[in-house]
């Protein structure tokens, strides 16, 4: 018999269900994953205010979440190295489709949506292979798997569109992964991350990070109005990193931002999240190790300020300030050195805080 799941992806299949939109939901600014004190999952609707407006139960630990651009839709992944996925109604609260990976494949915890809403993009690992793979689905259809294609390297985890079109952008961070291994990364010594940019399926562009930092992995993007990308990156190497931040823009070289060995040393190796200003005149990055903030300029590409901020690791911008979310349960809107803090001690924060709009 057909259950209340098969029976919403069904309605969504034929276009008769409730179109929801994110005003129906109170119109959020964020979403992010969270874990109760009870060990329950759930993904949560934030507004700028730092409201909590909804929160959805997930079926186990939440990673990053993908935000449909018009409908009150959004697709929570697993953390790496899940095997499905979960689009919720965050209207209703119901799981109205389960993605699973194909056999052979995880994800990587983060998706992306073309710019009408009509198909989700998930990065995935071709375990067996060694190889990234981004996997299409049918939004029309319930989410039903449609296509895939390269990632153009190994272990793609973020994914972004770049505003204004449906050009994808993909953080390859190098590192081969296998289920049969939890999360041991399997090939250190030979690493060589790369960010690459995705029209249709095909590859059009491929940044590389040579020498000194074939062993730094490009894992969390940003993406400015005008088409920059901004990257994170997790170094994997002995030592100190030689960079955790860097800028791109597409027909031009990588530029790695500069910070002097100490600041450099805060962050521990690790950026968990990163953003651009509204204004892109900035670039705001994380570490939940380090428990450090830090701000660079994007014109002379060099630290401004940071701050620091227990197990710091989501963040978003408003035209207000900066919006932090931390493992401990703080929700932190931070104006240079000042921190407007509102603490919700029920829910721990998830790594990212996924904007909308």
């Amino acid at each position: 018999m057909t259950n209340r799941r098969q029976f919403i992806a069904g309605l969504l299949a034929t276009g008769l269900a409730p179109r929801s939109t994110w005003a129906d939901v109170g119109a959020p600014a964020f979403l992010s994953a969270a874990a109760r004190d009870d060990g329950t999952y759930v993904l949560c609707g934030i507004s700028a205010a730092l409201d909590v407006l909804f929160n959805v139960p997930l079926p186990s630990r939440g990673h990053a979440a993908a935000a449909h651009p018009t409908r009150a839709i959004a697709v929570a992944f697993a953390r790496r190295p899940g095997t499905f996925a979960h689009a919720v109604d965050c209207a209703t609260g119901q799981v109205i489709a389960t993605l699973d990976a194909p056999q052979g494949r995880h994800f990587h915890g983060h998706g992306a949506f073309s710019r009408d809403g009509t198909w989700l993009f998930t990065t995935e690992n071709d375990y067996e292979a060694g190889q990234g793979r981004v996997g299409v689905w049918d939004v029309a259809a319930g989410f039903t798997r449609a296509d895939e294609f390269s990632s153009g390297g190994v272990g793609p985890h973020d994914i972004k569109r770049v505003p204004g079109s449906d050009t994808l952008v993909i953080a390859n961070g190098g590192i081969d992964t296998h289920p049969d291994s939890g999360r041991t990364k399997l090939n250190i010594a030979t690493m060589r991350p790369n960010m690459t940019y995705v029209e249709d399926g095909r590859l059009v562009e491929t940044v590389r990070l040579e020498g000194e930092h074939h062993k730094n992995s490009i894992r969390h993007l940003a993406v400015n109005a005008d088409g920059r990308v901004a990257f994170g990156m997790q170094w994997q190497g002995g030592g100190p990193a030689p960079a955790l931040v860097g800028l791109h823009k597409r027909g031009n070289s990588v530029q790695l931002l500069s910070v002097a060995d100490e600041a450099l040393r805060h962050m521990q190796g690790y950026v968990g999240s990163i953003a651009f200003a509204v204004d892109g005149a900035q670039i705001i990055a994380t570490s939940p190790r380090g428990g450090m903030v830090q701000q660079y300029d994007t014109d002379t590409l060099t630290i401004v300020d940071q701050n620091t901020l227990a197990d710091a690791s989501g963040v978003a911008t408003t035209p207000d300030g900066v919006i932090i979310t931390t493992g401990t349960g703080k929700l932190v809107n931070l104006h240079g050195h000042h921190a407007e803090t509102v603490e919700n001690t029920t829910l721990r924060w998830d790594n990212h805080l996924v904007p909308l709009g």
